[in-house]
């Protein structure tokens, strides 16, 4: 969420911003924002004047009862209590109008960094130089899709029987080749300084709140209605949350938290061959790194975070290449934003496993996360996260790209975690 006092206090800057998104309405949003945040003050100034003339009449009620004044103190107590009423009155307006104000806030996504390019979608992104080879595979190589078919290693037959579609069963060395993933991404983690948490796979509507989920992808979250929660759509909800209404220690700066969890998403919308097999699932396994860091360093962080993501692509030999997102291609959360793709040799294309984000103050004011820097100010923290890595894709590169007439060979950075060479 916005600051309240950057939108009022930057505002050509905040629809400048949002603008980069191509966000409708930016000019009659912000402009809604300013004039509620207006009442509001004014509103807040007459209530303690109010206030403060109540606590002076009481005072003066007991004086003249001291004096002797019966009927002056009653008078004075009867327009006391009316005075009450008014003040009630105001502070119950005043309070209508924080919720209206936090809602509106609420709804306005964060302001992109001002290195990230304009653009509507994602043909305007600045796709960086590849890096690895593209194999080149036999004329009759196979899409995932077909490959784990004929090695029996996922079924989604069986997860649409037990289920429904978008939820796959993993079998056999399938399976290990996950459990190894996971393995092999917490392992990389751990060497570059990231705690392991293992949070709940549901949040509460506070937690959607917290790291902007809520209100933004409430119908793309699944929902239990009896108990109030979200299944996740990411373990960045349950890690980030951790530090909701936390004041930071400097000392603790900066935080690196990674969790493996499931994810879930409802990805509501259209079906086809781009998002045939592993390329879109309704549950995936995912090894997430957040990072909590002061306002200076948090762009040095995502550089680091980035060059993490990198080097596990790196390892696991696969082709890849980073780009930057435009302002139209951006979360809702999101100042700046690095997606990492990795090319699918069988589908002759590239796709997305990992994004990693810096949400600047958005999500730490919301979560009310901050620390008291060396002068004893308290200012809010920076977030930031990142996939590393997304199995499904990971899962469908390495079963397209590896595979040969012997089978699919297991790139060699895993081979401890699975304990075999070839599928």
């Amino acid at each position: 969420m916005l600051q309240l006092q950057v939108v009022r206090e930057e505002t050509a800057k905040v629809i400048e911003g949002l603008e980069k998104r191509n966000f409708k309405d930016a000019d009659a949003m912000v402009a809604s924002v300013i004039e509620k945040d207006k009442t509001k003050r004014v509103l807040q100034t007459q209530l303690q004047e109010e206030e403060a003339k109540l606590n002076q009449e009481s005072k003066r009620v007991g004086e003249l009862m001291k004096a002797g004044k019966q009927d002056e103190a009653t008078t004075l107590r009867n327009q006391i209590a009316i005075a009450k009423e008014t003040v009630k009155e105001n502070t119950e307006k005043l309070k209508v109008l924080e919720r209206e104000l936090t809602e509106l806030l609420y709804k306005i996504p964060n302001v992109p960094a001002s290195t990230v390019p304009k653009g509507k979608a994602a043909d305007d992104n600045i796709y960086e130089q590849a890096i690895g080879s593209i194999p080149t595979l036999a004329p009759d190589a196979m899409p995932h899709w077909e490959l784990i078919k004929k090695y029996d290693i996922i079924d989604f037959d069986l997860g649409i029987k037990i289920a429904g579609a978008g939820f796959p069963v993993y079998k056999g060395k399938g399976a290990k080749l996950q459990r190894a993933l996971i393995n092999f991404f917490l392992s990389e983690g751990d060497k570059a300084g990231y705690i392991e948490m293992q949070p709940p796979i549901v949040v509460n509507e506070a937690s959607g709140y917290g790291t902007g989920q809520l209100p933004d992808k409430e119908g793309q979250m699944y929902f239990v209605n009896e108990d109030g929660l979200y299944l996740i759509p990411t373990a960045e909800v349950p890690i980030t949350n951790l530090y909701r209404d936390v004041m930071v220690q400097e000392d603790q700066l900066p935080i690196k938290n990674m969790g493996y969890t499931p994810c879930f998403r409802r990805e509501a919308g259209s079906w086809g061959a781009h998002v045939r097999g592993l390329n879109r699932l309704h549950q995936f396994d995912k090894v997430e790194i957040v990072q909590i860091s002061k306002p200076e360093n948090s762009y040095e962080l995502l550089e680091e975070m980035s060059k993490h993501v990198a080097s596990l692509l790196e390892k696991l030999e696969l082709p890849y290449r980073r780009l930057l997102l435009c302002g139209g291609d951006m979360g809702f959360n999101s100042a700046m934003t690095y997606d990492f793709e990795v090319y699918s040799a069988a589908q002759q294309r590239w796709l997305e496993v990992s994004s990693v984000s810096n949400f600047e103050t958005f999500q730490a004011n919301r979560l009310k996360l901050r620390y008291k820097n060396k002068e004893g100010k308290t200012q809010l923290l920076h977030t930031l996260n990142g996939s590393a890595l997304a199995l499904p894709r990971i899962v469908a590169a390495i079963l397209e790209n590896n595979q040969t007439k012997e089978g699919i060979k297991i790139p060699k950075v895993l081979v401890p975690w699975t304990g075999f060479e070839w599928i």
